[in-house]
C-alpha cells in the first residue's frame, strides 16, 4: 500500500495562479485556432462559449483540487484529475448549446477539435512543466530548507524519502534529536545540529522554511514546548503522525457554535467529495448496465432452467454508517440464508448449485450490485459488503471494523484487488481485508476508484479462496 495518508489537507501550490492563468489562455486559445482553420472567424459567440468552459473547467479543477502542490505526488494522477476536469467541463457546455438552441451555430469540426486539442495540451504542459521544476530541484534551486525533530521510525522515514527523491524540492538542512552524537548512527551525523533549543535557534535565525516534528504524540509536554517556541518564528511546521494519528479517520477541524472541534472518525463523503463520488456511480453503473444487460439475462435464464428457486437473491447487509440494506446477487445456492447464522461458502460447499460455483468464481454473481448502485446504497468501489451475522462476529474481534462503513459499500475494492476476497475462515485474513478496507477509507480520491476498477478488470473477478 503506497497512497500518501488522506490525514493532511492538501498543501497550496506556489504556482497555483500560473497553473489557472495558463489552463484559461489554452482553452481560448485552442478554440479560437479551431474557429479560424476550419471556418476563418472567432466571432462573440465563440468567445462565450470558450468563457463558459474556461469558468465551468477553473470550478472542477478546484472541486479536484488540481492547483495544489504536486512536488511528491503522481503525475498520473495529476493528468487523470486535468483531464477529468475538462470532460466534467463538457457537461455545462452541451447544456448551454441545448438549452440555447445554438447546436448548428458552432461547427462539429471545430467543437471537436477543440475538445481533443485542449486534453491533450492540459496534460501536455503539465508534463514539460514538472519536468523542468524537477530538474531544477535536482540542481539545487527551487528548493525548500528542511529540519526534522526527532530521529524516531517516522523522522527517519521522512529523511529517506527527501534523500531518495530530491525532485520533490525538500532539501535537508539539519536533523535535530536530545540525545547526544555518541547515540546517533554515523550516516545522521553530517546533518546532526543538536537538541531542540538548536532547533528552534535555526527557525529564529531563518536557516530553515520547513521544520517536520517526529517526536511520539505521547511525548505531549515536549510537543507543547516546541510549538510554543517556534510560534517565535516563521518557520512552516508539521508534525509528523504516529500510529496515533494513522487511526484516525478523516480528521478534520470543525465547530458547535464557538466551541472548536476535531473529528476523530469521520467519512470523506462531504459535500463536493461525496457529489463527485454520486457522479461517478451513476456514470459507471449506466455503462456497464448497458454492455452487460444481455449477458445478465443470459445468466438469469441459466439459473432458472438449472435450479429451483427465484433468480435474484436479497440479503441484508450494512450500508453506509451501518444502516441496514438488501443487495442484490444471482442466486449461486440451493438455501437463502439472510438470518443470524449464515456460514461462509467453503470449498467443495454442497449448498452452491454447479452454475453458482462459476458465477461465485467469476464474480457474475454480483453483476445485478450495479442495480444497488443506481438505487443508491452502493457504489461501484468501496468495501465489499459483509453478512449482517459476519459483522456481528468481527465487530467483537477487529478493531476498527465498524469504520469501514464510513463509506458505501462497493462492488469491487481495495481489498478485493489485493487478493483478499472469498473467504476468511481465520480472524487473521478478515483483519487483512480490514486493513485494506479503512487504507482505502484514509486515502479515497477518483484517481485511486480509476486505479481499482482498473485493476478489478485485469486481475479482480478470480480468486483462489472463493468458492
Amino acid at each position: 500500500m503506497s497512497e500518501n495518508d488522506g490525514f493532511v489537507r492538501n498543501n497550496i501550490n506556489q504556482f497555483a495562479f500560473m497553473y489557472r492563468l495558463i489552463d484559461i489562455m489554452l482553452i481560448q486559445l485552442c478554440l479560437a485556432l479551431a474557429s479560424l482553420l476550419y471556418i476563418d472567424k472567432y466571432d462573440t459567440k465563440y468567445f462565450m462559449l470558450g468563457l463558459i468552459a474556461n469558468l465551468s473547467f477553473i470550478f472542477f479543477a478546484e472541486l479536484f483540487a488540481l492547483y495544489r502542490s504536486w512536488r511528491a505526488s503522481s503525475l498520473k494522477e495529476m493528468l487523470f484529475y486535468a483531464s477529468a476536469a475538462w470532460v466534467m467541463t463538457l457537461f455545462p457546455i452541451f447544456v448551454f448549446l441545448f438549452f440555447t438552441k445554438q447546436t448548428e451555430y458552432f461547427s462539429r469540426v471545430v467543437l471537436g477539435t477543440w475538445i481533443i486539442s485542449v486534453t491533450i495540451l492540459l496534460c501536455a504542459w503539465r508534463v514539460l512543466f514538472r519536468q523542468i521544476l524537477f530538474a531544477m530541484r535536482r540542481n539545487g534551486r527551487n528548493t525548500r530548507s528542511v529540519g526534522i525533530v526527532g530521529l524516531t521510525k517516522r523522522g527517519i522515514d521522512l529523511y529517506n524519502e527527501i534523500q531518495n527523491h530530491p525532485e520533490t524540492g525538500y532539501k535537508i538542512t539539519a536533523l535535530f534529536d536530545e540525545r547526544g552524537p555518541d547515540r546517533i548512527e554515523d550516516k545522521y551525523l553530517d546533518y546532526f545540529r543538536g537538541g531542540i533549543d538548536e532547533a528552534v535557534r535555526m527557525a529564529q535565525e531563518g536557516k530553515i522554511e520547513i521544520l517536520f516534528i517526529g517526536l511520539p504524540m505521547q511525548a505531549t509536554d515536549r510537543i507543547n514546548g516546541v510549538l510554543k517556541a517556534l510560534g517565535d518564528t516563521t518557520v512552516d511546521v508539521h508534525i509528523l503522525p504516529d500510529m496515533f494519528t494513522y487511526n484516525l479517520l478523516h480528521a478534520r477541524m470543525g465547530h458547535v457554535g464557538e466551541m472548536q472541534t476535531i473529528s476523530i472518525y469521520d467519512s470523506p463523503m462531504k459535500g463536493g467529495y461525496q457529489i463527485m463520488k454520486r457522479l461517478e456511480d451513476i456514470s459507471l453503473s449506466i455503462g456497464i448496465l448497458a454492455l452487460i444487460a444481455i449477458p445478465m439475462l443470459v445468466i438469469a435464464a441459466a439459473i432458472k432452467l438449472t435450479s429451483k428457486g427465484p433468480v435474484i437473491f436479497k440479503q441484508d447487509r450494512y450500508g453506509m454508517d451501518g444502516k441496514k440494506i438488501k443487495i442484490y446477487k444471482f442466486r449461486s445456492m440451493t438455501t437463502q440464508d439472510n438470518g443470524d447464522d449464515i456460514k461462509q461458502a467453503t470449498k467443495g460447499d454442497t449448498r452452491i448449485t454447479p452454475l453458482g460455483a462459476f458465477l461465485r468464481r467469476t464474480s457474475l454473481d454480483e453483476l445485478p450490485q450495479f442495480i444497488n448502485v443506481l438505487q443508491g446504497d452502493m457504489s461501484v468501489v468501496g468495501p465489499r459488503p459483509h453478512a449482517i451475522s459476519h459483522n456481528e462476529l468481527y465487530r467483537k474481534q477487529i478493531n476498527y471494523y465498524m469504520l469501514r462503513h464510513k463509506m458505501k459499500p462497493g462492488i469491487t475494492g481495495w481489498a478485493q484487488v489485493n487478493g483478499w476476497r472469498g473467504e476468511t475462515d481465520t480472524v487473521d485474513k478478515m483483519e487483512m481485508r480490514i486493513k485494506y478496507d479503512l487504507f482505502y477509507i484514509r486515502n479515497w480520491s477518483l484517481w485511486f476508484d480509476f486505479k481499482i476498477v482498473i485493476f478489478t478488470v485485469l486481475r479482480g473477478f478470480v480468486g483462489k479462496h472463493v468458492y
